[in-house]
């Protein structure tokens, strides 16, 4: 079995790679604010991600890379 997930699709989900349209890690909790600590989107920006352009999702992925604070980016940091 191959667990190099480098060129798969699951890739995005199981380490955050910048190659996914979304943040989204599939580690989803908001427990003590509006911003999910997976991926560092607020609540608002997750539930119409899907409704953004392409110039909006910049704009947030710009702020959560600065940022650097969503479980997404820890991950990355340790490979």
């Amino acid at each position: 079995m191959n667990t190099d997930y480098t060129n798969s699709g699951s890739h995005s989900l199981s380490t955050g790679d910048d190659d996914s349209d979304s943040p989204c890690i599939g580690v989803c909790t908001t427990l003590y604010d509006d911003i999910c600590q997976g991926c560092g989107r607020t609540l608002n920006e997750v539930s119409n991600w899907v409704f953004f352009g392409q110039e909006e999702k910049e704009v947030v992925w710009k702020r959560i890379r600065d940022e650097g604070t969503a479980m997404r980016f820890q991950r990355q940091s340790k490979d």
